[in-house]
C-alpha cells in the first residue's frame, strides 16, 4: 500500500472540508455541474467514475476463472457472504438502525434514501482494494484474483436485480431504467474497455507494459475518487453542517456489517478446513465494498444531494481504517485459526 493509499481517510476528510467550503463559496458553479445530466446521469461524475474504475478493472484477468476449482472452499464461502448474506444483512441493519433506532435523530425525508445508499453499498463486492488487503495478510494471490474475477462476472448480471429487490422490500420506488443504465455505464462498459486495454498491453506475453500503465493510472484513479468526493460534499455541505451526527449514525450499520461478514467468512473457512492464506482474503473480500460503483449508482439513482449518495460516501470514509483493523485481526489470529482440526487435516493432506 502506498503512502497516499495508507492515509486515504485523511484525504477523504480534507475533501469533505474542501467540498463543503467550495459549495458555500461557489454555489453557482456546482449548480451548473449538477445540471450537466443526460438521462439522469451526471456527465462530469460519469467521467470521474470511469477514471476511478477502469484502472482497477485492468488488474482483473478473467482467464483466472480457470483457477476457481482449486480454492473451492474459500470461493464458496465468499460467494455466500457476498451474494446471499451481505446485501440482505445490510438491508436489515439499515432498517433496524436508520429506519428505527436512529430515526428520531435523522432528517425524516431522507430515511429511505439513507437505507437505499447502504443497500447499494453492500450489493457491490470490492474489486480493487482487495488486492491490497490480501497482500497485507499474505493471502494466496491466485485465489484473490480468481475470486475478484468471479465476483465481477456475477456483478454484471446480479447487481441490478439484488438492488432492485431490496429497494423494493424497503418500500423505495426503484427507477429501473436508471438502475439498468448505471449497471451498463459503471460495470459492463468499463469491464469491456478494461479487458480490451489489458489484452493489448499483454499482447507480448508479459505484464511489463500493463504494470507500467497501472503505476501511472493508479494515482489518476485515486485523484478521480477524491475529486468526486469534493463534488459530493459541495452539494451535501449544508446538510452535513446542519446535521453533523448523520455521518456518525450512518457509520454504525456499516461498521457492524464489516465485522459481522468478515468474521462469519473467517469462521466458515475455518470450519471448512480452508488454509489461512485463503481464509484471510476471503474474509476481507466478504466484508469490503466496491464503493466507487456504489457512489456512482447512488448519484445516478437518487442524485447528488440525496441521503443515498451521502451514505455511500460514509462507506468511503471508514473503508481504509476499518479494513486495516480486520487485517490486523486476521494476522494476529493465524495460530488460533490453524489449530482447528479441519485446517490441520487439509494442510496435512496437501503436504502428502
Amino acid at each position: 500500500m502506498s503512502t497516499f493509499e495508507r492515509y486515504l481517510t485523511i484525504w477523504v476528510f480534507l475533501c469533505i472540508i474542501a467540498g463543503v467550503a467550495l459549495g458555500h463559496l461557489m454555489p453557482g458553479l456546482f449548480q451548473i455541474i449538477g445540471a450537466a445530466e443526460v438521462a439522469n446521469v451526471n456527465i462530469p461524475v460519469a467521467i470521474l467514475i470511469w477514471l476511478m474504475i477502469i484502472p482497477m478493472l485492468l488488474k482483473i484477468d478473467f482467464r483466472s476463472l480457470a483457477q476457481v476449482g482449486t480454492y473451492w472452499r474459500g470461493i464458496g464461502v465468499t460467494l455466500i457472504i457476498n451474494w446471499a448474506v451481505k446485501p440482505f444483512s445490510m438491508a436489515l441493519l439499515g432498517w433496524l438502525f436508520i429506519g428505527w433506532l436512529f430515526r428520531p435523530y435523522l432528517p425524516a425525508d431522507q430515511i429511505d434514501s439513507y437505507i437505499a445508499g447502504l443497500i447499494i453499498l453492500a450489493a457491490a463486492p470490492c474489486t480493487a482494494m482487495v488486492f491490497v488487503w490480501s497482500n497485507l495478510t499474505r493471502g494466496e494471490p491466485l485465489f484473490t484474483l480468481s475470486q475478484v474475477a468471479l465476483n465481477d462476472a456475477i456483478m454484471v448480471v446480479a447487481f441490478a436485480p439484488i438492488v432492485g429487490l431490496l429497494l423494493g422490500l424497503s418500500a423505495i420506488t426503484v427507477p429501473w431504467d436508471t438502475l439498468v443504465l448505471s449497471v451498463a455505464l459503471y460495470i459492463v462498459v468499463p469491464v469491456m474497455i478494461a479487458q480490451v486495454i489489458r489484452r493489448r498491453l499483454t499482447a507480448d506475453g508479459t505484464t511489463r507494459a500493463l504494470d507500467g500503465a497501472l503505476a501511472k493510472l493508479q494515482p489518476v484513479s485515486l485523484l478521480a475518487l477524491l475529486a468526486t468526493l469534493v463534488l459530493l460534499f459541495a452539494f451535501q455541505g449544508e446538510q452535513i453542517i446542519a446535521q453533523p451526527t448523520v455521518i456518525g449514525l450512518l457509520a454504525v450499520p456499516i461498521l457492524i456489517q464489516v465485522y459481522l461478514n468478515s468474521g462469519l467468512a473467517y469462521l466458515l473457512n475455518r470450519m471448512a478446513g480452508e488454509r489461512h492464506c485463503v481464509a484471510g482474503p476471503s474474509a476481507l473480500i466478504g466484508a469490503s465494498n466496491f464503493f466507487e460503483l456504489a457512489v456512482a449508482a447512488a448519484i445516478s439513482l437518487f442524485g447528488f444531494q440525496s441521503g443515498a449518495a451521502l451514505a455511500t460516501v460514509v462507506g468511503v470514509l471508514i473503508e481504509v481504517p476499518v479494513m486495516l483493523s480486520v487485517v490486523w485481526i486476521v494476522n494476529r489470529s493465524k495460530g488460533w485459526y490453524e489449530a482447528a482440526p479441519a485446517v490441520s487435516r487439509t494442510t496435512a493432506t496437501e503436504r502428502h
